[in-house]
């Protein structure tokens, strides 16, 4: 076990910092389209997509939410970044496909500079440590 000093404190605090603000940004939009709110409904439908694809949507923020915040589980985390890049990017595109403005298209891509802060923040505990290994 490392000593604790100002620097790892610092890194470990920016990393629960990171990590609760992309939950958070994960967990109540979640919440939304999985109760299918009307604001998250109304805005998903505008966007051009399925009425079923809010519910998928939903379920899949709110695991992701849960396995950033869950001890061990380091793939799973893996997965989870990954998922939730690819939907604040998609966000953002989507948004900018349909004339949304500027800031509508910004806020997913300063939540994906959350997200991979959160990522590259983590500490050797929440990393992988073996690549995984594929028969050949």
């Amino acid at each position: 076990m490392e000593p604790i000093n100002n620097r790892s404190f610092g890194r470990a605090l920016a990393y629960w910092i990171t990590t609760t603000a992309a939950a958070i940004a994960f967990a109540v939009p979640g919440v939304g389209d999985i109760t299918r709110a009307p604001h998250f409904a109304e805005d998903m439908a505008r966007l051009g997509y399925p009425p079923f694809f809010i519910l998928i949507l939903g379920t899949w923020k709110l695991l992701g939410a849960a396995a950033i915040l869950a001890p061990g589980l380091p793939r799973l985390k893996e997965w989870a970044y990954a998922g939730m890049i690819f939907d604040l990017t998609g966000a953002a595109v989507t948004r900018a496909f349909v004339g949304d403005g500027v800031v509508s298209v910004l806020i997913p891509l300063l939540i994906s500079v959350v997200v991979f802060s959160s990522w590259a923040l983590r500490p050797r505990a929440r990393r992988l440590t073996q690549p995984l290994k594929v028969a050949a």
